[in-house]
């Protein structure tokens, strides 16, 4: 059985930082592709950036690239969104998910992040 535990979040004024984890229990971690999402109350849920397996490929929102990095630690069990200049606009509930094809598969909880202006 597969679990995902986001962390990290919290409250930061704009132009703050904040290091999201993606921590996971269950077998070959490494085999899955993980992505993170947010959800801003009253709106839908994005995709923020996703890593390959191997940590060679990563993808990014235009409206977080050069501000997020996504990373794993495969020894670990562990994902990692490193979230800098933070905005208002980021605010809401992100959550990491993992995959082996094109779908998601198994989800975190989430964890909330506010940016204050």
């Amino acid at each position: 059985q597969v679990q995902l535990v986001e962390s990290g979040g919290g409250l930061v004024q704009t132009g703050g930082s904040l290091k999201l984890s993606c921590a996971f229990s269950g077998r070959a971690f490494s085999s899955y592709a993980i992505g993170w999402f947010r959800q801003a109350p009253g709106k839908e849920r994005e995709s923020v950036a996703a890593i390959s397996w191997n940590g060679d490929s990563t993808s990014y929102a235009l409206s977080v690239k050069d501000r997020f990095t996504v990373s794993r630690d495969n020894t670990k069990n562990t994902g990692y969104l490193q979230m800098n200049s933070l905005k208002p606009e980021d605010t809401g509930v992100y959550y990491c998910a993992v995959r082996h094809s094109s779908s998601y598969d198994y989800w975190g909880q989430g964890t909330q992040v506010t940016v204050s202006s």
